[in-house]
């Protein structure tokens, strides 16, 4: 498939796996640009720029393929050294960045300069348009279905892609509820240029992460995620377990008085925990709705495959029939 998202980033197919704390190390994001799509490394979750330049030159020796880095800027008291970190990138030779969070625009020139690619995710149009204003190169619209933070509108992709489609003029993926053929059909006729697949890419052969999480997807509905947060207007989609309901629980009691603190027990330090040992119930972690469609761990270049495979015959048959008649 050729699409101004594969021409853009230089990729078979336009398919990318988005930036996913403790799970987008080298391994998954070689396999997914390996497989002809785009993979990610988190920036993030490496705690240095050094660890970052380390994982970046891992991936490097795993493929000859385009991959990108995920930097996420949060307000924080100690903010990361984001420097450094794209110091790290442009020095490992990266040319894609996705970014996440606040407005990238202080840090746009030095990577511009360096020749990288960004594409930056956005929850509304307003703030897309934006992103193209300030001179992003690619847009990731992520639907409320999404895994993670879907922003504060609610607003699902079925609106929100064709409204994108409307007001951009740069190129953009779907991102939220997105995991096969089909999902790519139906994100190219809502005017988007690819997608972006998160909680899929998890339920990889390759995803480093434990079993436990990778059989808690497969065996989880499109009903089993939740949405925390938002009384802090930092809404996150979550996996449904015993962590969550204890953050609903306080949300509840204390309303509009609720700070993080009072949750930061579920919260901080959660990853490492659950992505690493497995210990599925002793934090929250993000997950899409896209849950509902995911039923096994194939290797990525199988669902790669896969996802192209179902595409094509969805536009070359049924819907090529559907004209016909």
């Amino acid at each position: 498939m050729k699409t101004r998202i594969t021409e853009l980033f230089g990729i078979e197919h336009p398919i990318i796996q988005g930036g996913m704390h403790y799970v987008g190390l080298a391994e998954l994001a070689s396999a997914v640009s390996n497989a002809g799509g785009l993979g990610i490394i988190t920036g993030l979750t490496q705690r240095t720029p050094e660890l970052l330049a380390n994982e970046i030159a891992r991936c490097r020796a795993m493929t000859n393929k385009p991959f990108g880095v995920n930097l996420s800027f949060l307000p924080a008291v100690n903010p990361p050294d984001y420097a450094g970190y794209i110091r790290a990138i442009i020095d490992g030779g990266v040319k894609v960045v996705e970014t996440a969070g606040n407005n990238p625009q202080k840090w746009l020139p030095m990577m511009k300069d360096a020749g990288i690619k960004v594409i930056h995710k956005c929850t509304s149009v307003r703030h897309a348009l934006k992103a193209e204003s300030i001179g992003c190169d690619a847009i990731s619209v992520d639907g409320f279905e999404c895994g993670g933070h879907p922003g504060e509108d609610d607003v699902p992709n079925f609106i929100l892609l064709p409204r994108a489609a409307e007001e951009l003029k740069i190129p953009f993926v779907a991102s939220g509820g997105m995991a096969d053929g089909r999902s790519l059909v139906a994100a190219l006729a809502l005017g988007a240029d690819g997608m972006n697949m998160g909680t899929r890419f998890m339920a990889t052969v390759e995803a480093p992460i434990h079993d436990n999480v990778k059989q808690a997807i497969v065996q989880a509905s499109e009903l089993d995620t939740r949405i925390v947060m938002r009384p802090l207007r930092n809404t996150e989609r979550v996996f449904a377990n015993a962590a969550t309901d204890e953050v609903l629980r306080k949300e509840r009691e204390l309303g509009s008085r609720i700070r993080f603190e009072d949750i930061a027990a579920e919260l901080a330090g959660a990853y490492p925990r659950i992505m690493q040992q497995g210990d599925m119930q002793s934090g929250v972690w993000s997950c899409g709705m896209v849950v509902g469609l995911i039923n096994d761990v194939p290797t990525v270049q199988q669902l790669i495959d896969r996802i192209i495979g179902e595409a094509h015959a969805i536009i070359d048959q049924r819907l090529a029939g559907i004209s016909a008649a």
